[in-house]
């Protein structure tokens, strides 16, 4: 079946579906990884986004369980070079199509994607649709121009949890770590686990002074997607956060919530950062860390704030996190859980537990980073 991808330019792309037979519209963005593409699939911060991945041969290694990021396809769609019908690997369970399919998600190969890429790097990320039909049709276009785009738009609440649940093991664990559910990746609440947390889930919109009754001993603000400017309850929750001095740790949407609820402004970038190539210092050590990244928003950085950026993205100087002086906090724009990417940050998850237990003993937690 044939397949157009259209951009509000009235830009046409033909070429061939391989997903569910459907229309979609969405941001149309760009990932650089070479592998991961059930992780991106899945993760929830591409909720009303189609990706373009760059790397041209994609579905060699069909799906699995095992690399869900959650229980189902969070991006709008995808756009490949070209698609591998028969996944060369041992524990694949079905093929990308098949995945897609079951997940009603178009799809589309065939396509130039260097050239869209160049495309979106130059112009910024458009608004566009994939349109699985015979022939194209203006109404395509019309499609496209009614989707009102990411800017203002307050995601985190579509994809959030509907309850709160507990992840991982409890048992003998010291310390209860309360989770924002703003769009969590899996990994994110494994690698909280296996750093020695109690891991319990929240609804965005719970209000903290409601979680706090429970007897948290410290706070986590997830991934998620959209605007975090639109996210007026998150900025909330976190100013009584800081107010009450839990430990915090901001990983994506939840850094940018610190920074907003710090004072600090947001802006939307000219096409973001979605990979596993970026570069970022560590600004107190100076080393520099290969991070995984899927954000389409940034902290606005601000010379006369008095309050340190601890982490630099070296391609475009992008802020990649901040701190609060004397506060036990930790808060990074990059996925330092990876999946896909490399795994240089993970480091980070042992880092803010030995903060809370360093914060929960009074001792001075010093630099964790």
């Amino acid at each position: 079946m044939k397949a157009y991808l259209v951009l509000e330019n009235g830009d046409v792309y033909e070429g061939e579906s391989f997903g569910y037979e459907t229309q979609s519209v969405g941001e149309i963005v760009f990932n650089t990884s070479l592998a991961g593409y059930q992780e991106i699939l899945t993760d929830p911060s591409y909720a009303n986004q189609i990706v373009t991945l760059t790397y041209p041969m994609i579905g060699n290694y069909g799906i699995h369980p095992d690399n869900m990021e959650s229980a189902k396809i969070q991006a709008s769609g995808l756009i490949v070079k070209e698609y591998v019908d028969r996944p060369s690997n041992f524990k694949a369970e079905k093929t990308l199509s098949q995945f897609l399919k079951e997940y009603k998600i178009p799809a589309i190969q065939g396509l130039d994607t260097r050239k869209l890429t160049r495309f979106i790097r130059t112009n910024g990320a458009p608004n566009g649709g994939i349109f699985v039909a015979n022939e194209y049709s203006p109404k395509f276009l019309e499609e496209v121009k009614k989707f009102p785009g990411i800017a203002n738009a307050d995601l985190a609440k579509v994809v959030t949890t509907g309850k709160k649940y507990q992840f991982g093991s409890h048992s003998g664990k010291k310390y209860k770590l309360a989770v924002y559910d703003y769009g969590v990746k899996t990994n994110i609440l494994r690698l909280l686990d296996s750093a020695g947390f109690a891991v319990t889930v929240y609804p965005a919109q719970t209000p903290a002074p409601e979680i706090m009754k429970e007897g948290v001993d410290a706070f986590f603000l997830s991934n998620g997607p959209g605007d975090p400017a639109a996210c007026t309850y998150a900025i909330d929750s976190t100013k009584s956060i800081l107010e009450k001095g839990y430990p915090l740790f901001g990983i994506c949407l939840g850094h940018q919530i610190i920074g907003l609820t710090l004072g600090k402004k947001t802006e939307k970038m000219k096409f973001g950062h979605r990979g596993g190539n970026q570069p970022v210092m560590n600004m107190e050590t100076r080393h520099v860390e290969i991070t995984s990244q899927n954000h389409g928003f940034a902290v606005i950085a601000d010379d006369t704030d008095s309050e340190p950026i601890s982490f630099l993205n070296l391609n475009d100087h992008t802020v990649e996190g901040i701190l609060k002086s004397g506060y036990p906090m930790l808060s990074v724009q990059y996925h330092p859980e990876s999946s896909p990417g490399p795994n240089d940050s993970r480091y980070l998850f042992e880092k803010f537990y030995r903060m809370v237990d360093s914060h929960k003993n009074g001792r001075a937690f010093g630099s964790e980073l």
